[in-house]
This record gives structure tokens, sequence and C-alpha cells, in this order.
């Protein structure tokens, strides 16, 4: 019996091993079924980036498009609101005639924002001579520098045929010199300009133009980013809305490049979240011109004086090599660390899944600067973590391969040859002595030995030059993600020669395109001063201190614009366009119809104020008018569902689901919240 049964038990065994094996069979061939015919869906699915949580039930908060708490972190500044894009012609604008002066040909040196501004500019020099404008080189993006030959210079960046359409009415743009006047350049037999910085209209009018008739062709050469003053005199201000023609709307990036920045702003938008866009703007340059090198610790330190050294040398920096950052950063002549970026953020009552995209194609002292965002924000993302290496591959195009991935095994020597070799070489010489001293190759991305070696910056390989090249491209991206995104802020607005950096130009498309939407421009003395109010205990800050916060940041979302007129337009006309390329909505009713009240009344007069402060007096044009009426019906419905919100205020660093990771007991009164929201809606941006 126990014989029979344990046959049984075995055959069993077998039957369920055998089915085991049926399933898995089975398990296998359905797998290979569903990769087979859903390649696509699977495809589509490894490009999607999902990396943003959803809130829990529990943490469920109102975020109503009309709720106070939404207008106040994402809504329009309704001071703005009124103002509007229009940088057409105001009078008498002839169209360029088909006898022009000469042909002006251009270089242009220098960074993303550099490049921008210095385009902008020579087409309004080439219109004010008269003269017939070849599409612009791009130094930094010529096939000599290891990047693709598929994209040439100019069009390595932007749309060379766009740019040429939209300009068909302003200037005469062609894309390349005629033969015999190309031959000249190529032999160096045409006279050429190294414009200085912000130069006046009469330069060119005085020293240029005669030189220009007389050849038929000049070469410019703009290195500083800019090559004419960026304040015109009254009678030039149509070359004003030139330059905005320009700027906003004949640069537009090459396909592939705006395709991609799309994509991103596509994904970044995916989770139906607002987001908000910050521009460290913390370069080297810009740390050494500004001396706020101890910011940092060890090499960077070293590094940014090293570079502070150098731009002394060259008359770049005025002052002296060693200074005080404590006390620049004191005086706001310091960028804001991201740490300060996200504390400000945080009091002003973004949560802590916000959405915060990081843009800059390198960030000073590397990602370790992004640590205490990230650990206030958890949604903190850039480029490269909403794209795949093989979509940022697209853009560059096909280019040579400069380092041997797959180098060459050494060749094979037999066992034997070696042998008889050390056989026959005969007697073993001496010792030799140690070799002369060999110039030192460093890696610029790597260990900085160099620093202690030179007092020269060592020059740059050419994969490095092809880097420089891809950062242009991955600013584009940025640029486009920032100007569309629904709160900017940067932590820095000037760059390594004081001038107004990427930031700043970002700031002046967002007031141009839309001027109402929510732009951050924090007074970094005032937050540096709140800061260090509390800075031994930088997360537990109390209710009187986060409300200076607010009213600070909210405060700077109209001075901040004011302020700009006279810090930043004298420097960079398209970081501030306003009133030259604005108008102004023309309302009959005025502000009647909300005049019932005192509050009203003062909201319209402080209204009116913000506009005489930016000097618009232009009235939009009739057929702008009936859009413009339309949107504003539709804005005053939404108003009427206005309901009042209590979670705005909050704790300074809270989860909603009962875990503070920071607080204040003072801020637990639901109906002082209440109020102060209230207020704060109420008060408008002041």
């Amino acid at each position: 019996m126990k014989g029979e049964g344990k046959m049984v038990f075995k055959s069993k065994m077998k039957w369920v091993g055998l089915l085991g094996l049926v399933l898995s069979a089975i398990s296998l061939f359905v797998h290979f079924l569903l990769a087979r015919f859903t390649e696509g869906g699977v495809s589509e699915y490894h490009s999607s980036i999902t990396i943003f949580p959803r809130r829990t039930i529990g943490e469920s908060l109102n975020f109503s498009k009309t709720s106070p708490m939404y207008r106040r972190l994402w809504g329009p500044v309704r001071h703005l609101e009124s103002l509007h894009p229009n940088a057409n012609p105001r009078g008498h604008y002839a169209d360029p005639g088909s006898d022009t002066s000469g042909f002006i040909f251009v270089r242009i040196q220098g960074g993303f924002h550099e490049i921008r501004n210095s385009i902008c500019d020579v087409v309004v020099v080439a219109r004010f001579l008269n003269a017939t404008l070849v599409i612009p080189e791009i130094q930094s993006t010529t096939s000599s520098k290891g990047i693709s030959s598929q994209f040439k210079s100019f069009a390595y960046l932007y749309n060379e045929d766009q740019f040429m359409a939209a300009l068909s009415k302003d200037v005469k743009v062609v894309k390349t010199l005629p033969k015999n006047l190309k031959g000249l350049r190529r032999k160096k037999n045409i006279p050429v300009f190294k414009v200085p910085y912000s130069a006046s209209p009469y330069y060119y009018k005085h020293h240029v133009l005669p030189i220009l008739k007389k050849h038929l062709v000049v070469e410019l050469v703009v290195s500083d980013g800019g090559c004419l003053q960026a304040i015109l005199p009254p009678d030039l201000e149509e070359y004003q809305r030139l330059r905005c023609r320009v700027a906003f709307h004949a640069l537009r990036f090459r396909q592939e490049v705006q395709e991609l920045a799309t994509e991103i702003l596509h994904r970044l938008r995916a989770p139906g979240q607002p987001f908000i866009a910050f521009d460290p703007g913390m370069t080297r340059e810009a740390l050494a011109y500004h001396g706020c090198a101890e910011l940092f610790q060890d090499v960077h330190t070293e590094l940014i004086q090293h570079k502070r050294h150098w731009m002394i040398k060259r008359g770049i920096v005025k002052g002296k090599l060693s200074v005080n950052s404590a006390e620049r950063r004191l005086n706001g002549s310091c960028p804001l660390m991201p740490e300060e970026i996200g504390i400000v953020l945080r009091a002003y009552g973004y949560l802590w899944d916000t959405i915060i995209y990081v843009s800059g194609g390198e960030i000073f002292g590397g990602q370790r600067t992004l640590i205490p965002l990230r650990a206030m924000f958890e949604n903190v993302v850039d480029r490269t973590s909403l794209s795949m290496p093989w979509e940022l591959s697209r853009i560059y195009g096909r280019e040579a391969n400069l380092v041997d991935r797959n180098p060459g095994s050494p060749p094979v020597i037999e066992e034997e040859m070696k042998i008889e070799a050390w056989k026959t070489a005969g007697p073993r010489p001496r010792p030799l002595p140690p070799p002369p001293a060999r110039p030192k190759s460093y890696n610029i991305e790597g260990w900085w030995g160099w620093v202690a070696e030179s007092d020269n910056e060592p020059d740059s390989t050419v994969m490095e030059l092809r880097t420089n090249a891809h950062k242009l491209l991955w600013e584009a991206i940025d640029y486009v993600i920032c100007v569309e995104a629904d709160v900017f802020i940067p932590g820095f607005d000037l760059d390594g020669k004081g001038h107004p950096n990427f930031a700043s130009l970002v700031m002046g498309h967002r007031l141009y395109q839309s001027a109402a939407s929510k732009t951050y421009r924090p007074d970094r003395k005032k937050v540096t001063k709140l800061l260090e109010e509390i800075r031994d205990h930088l997360y537990h800050a109390n209710h009187t201190w986060l409300m200076s916060v607010r009213k600070n940041l909210r405060k700077r979302l109209v001075d901040g614009v004011i302020e700009a007129s006279a810090r930043s337009k004298p420097l960079s006309f398209i970081s501030h366009p306003v009133p030259e390329c604005s108008c102004l909505r023309h309302d009959p009713a005025g502000k009647s119809i909300n005049a019932t009240t005192s509050d009203h009344t003062s909201t319209s007069t402080s209204h009116s104020q913000v506009l005489a402060a930016l000097g618009v007096v232009h009235y939009c044009p009739a057929w702008m008018e009936n859009d413009l009426i339309l949107q504003s019906k539709d804005k005053e419905n939404e108003e009427t569902l206005d309901e009042d919100d209590s979670t705005s205020s909050g704790l300074f660093f809270r989860k909603n689901n009962g875990y503070h990771e920071g607080g204040n007991g003072d801020l637990s009164n639901k109906e002082e919240t209440q109020l102060e929201d209230q207020e704060e809606l109420e008060g408008g941006e002041r």
C-alpha cells in the first residue's frame, strides 16, 4: 500500500509539473504576441516621461482656476492686463528699396543672449544705413568647431527662411554675398569694423556709411552682445519697434529645435497642472564679475577667483581681486541660490508638488546646489529629465566622431618572440634620468588643476567647442519653455559683463507677449535681508515673516517692471520693450462699472499710475479691440464665480496629509488666513 501511495504521489507531482510548464509556455506566447503587435504602443510609452506624482484623495485641494488661491499663485497681474503687444509701424514706413548702399556682412560672437541682442541690433543698423543684410554668421556654430555640417552658422540655431520672410518689408536680406564680393572677403580685401558695444546711430552714419558706399560691402564684428545703443532718440522710435519684430517674430528657432521644445512643453503640461520656470543665472563668468566667489567652497571658489583675475587683466572688471562676497550678497549683487528661491516660493504658498522647470545650460557648482530645492519641491525637472538622449542627439545633426569609442586592440606578440627578444637584447643600460618637464594637459570637465599652473584660461578643445554650440540649442529649448511658463522667476538677471542675461530676455519677451503673466522680479537685496532675519531657523518661519515675503513678491510683480525700465532697458532694449512695442486697450466705459466703492476707485487710480509710470499712452488699433473686448468679457464672467479660500496660507512646509516638515501654530487660525487671502486678491499686485 505504501508503495502504491508513493507512486500515486509521484504521478500527481509529474502532472503538476507538466501543467506548470504548459502555463509557462502559454504565458511566454502571450507576452510574445503583446510585444509583437503593440510595438507602437510600447515605443510611445517609452518616449513619454511620467515623473509627476498625483495627489492622494486626502490631499485634494480646490485648484479651480476661479478660486482665490489659484489666482494668487497663478493668475494674471491685474494692473498689466490692459497691455498688449503691438510692434507694427505707427506712421509712414517705407518698404526697403531695390537700390541699397551696399552689403553688410556680420560675424557675431558670444552666448545665446548676446547673439539674440546682436541680431536685433544689426537688422536695425542695416535699415538705418539702407543696406542689404547678409544672414549673420554665428561664430560658435561654424562647421569648423566639430559640429554637424547639416546646419551652417545662423541656420544651426534659427530658421533662415522665417527670418527673411518676416523682415521682407523692413530690410533686404540675402543668404550670401555675391560671388565677386565673396572672393574679396576670402582674400580679406573688404573693410572690417570691430564695432564698439552700444554704438550710437551717428557712429554708423559718419564712420561706416561712407566706407560702405565706397566699397559696397563692409564686415562688422560684434562681440559684446550688442552693437547699437538700447535707447534711441524719439525720432528713431520706429527702429525700436523693428527690434521687437526681429526678436519676437522673425527669430524663430529651426524646426527640429522648436518641435522638441514644444514636445517638452507638452510633457510638462501633461499632468494638467501649471508650472514654474526658474533660471538660476549662476554662471562662472557672472559670479566672477560680481565678486561672489565665497558663496561656494573648495575648488569652486578658486575657479571663480581665477576667472576674476583673468577679467581684471583684460580690463573687464575694474574692481579688486578680493572682495567681500557676503557684503555683495547683502547688497543684492549676487544671485539668489536655488535654496533661497525655494524658501521664498514655499513662503508665498506654492505647494511641495509644484512643478518647477530649471533652465540653463549649466549651473555652476553642479547639481548639488539644487539639492535643497529638490528637498522642498518634489517635481524639480529640467531638459534632460523630460527628453530622451536620442531626442537631443537628433537636433545636433550628423556629427563627426571626435572620440574613438572602440579603440583597436594592441598588436598581438607571441610569447616565443618575447623570450627571444629578451635573450638577444644585450647588456642592460643604466637607469635613465627623469624625463624633462612636459606641458600638462588638463581635462576642463574634470579636475581643474590648471588653476594653480597659469593665469590664463586653457584653450578649448574641439569637443568643448562642440559642447558650446550644443549649449545654444539647450538654451533655445529653455527659452521657449520659460516664455510659455505659467510663472517665471530668475535667480539673477545679469551676465558676466554686467549686461542683462538670458533671464532678462525671457522677462522682456513675456512682458511683450503677455504682460499680465506672472513674472517675479525679486528684489535680491530685500529678499536676502528677509532670509538673514531667520537664518537660524530657515524652515520654521513665523507668520509675520511669511506675510513680509508675500507682500514683497506681490509688490515686485509691478514695481519690478517699472524698475527694469531704468535698470535693464538702457543696456538691452528687448529686455524691456515697453512702451514702444505695447498698446493700451481702450475701454470707453473706463472703470466706472467697477467704481461703486472707494476700494475700486483706489484700484483704478493705482492702475492708471502704473501705466503712467511705464509710459504707455498708445491705444490698440481698432482691429485688435474686438478680440480684446471678447476676452475681457469672458474674464468678468469667470470672476463672478470666485470663492473664498482657506488653504492658501497654510503652513510654511506642509503636506496636507497631516505631516508637517516645518510649521508655525500662528497660522492655524482659519478665519485669519481667509482674510489674508482676500486682502491679497483685492489689494491686487500693487
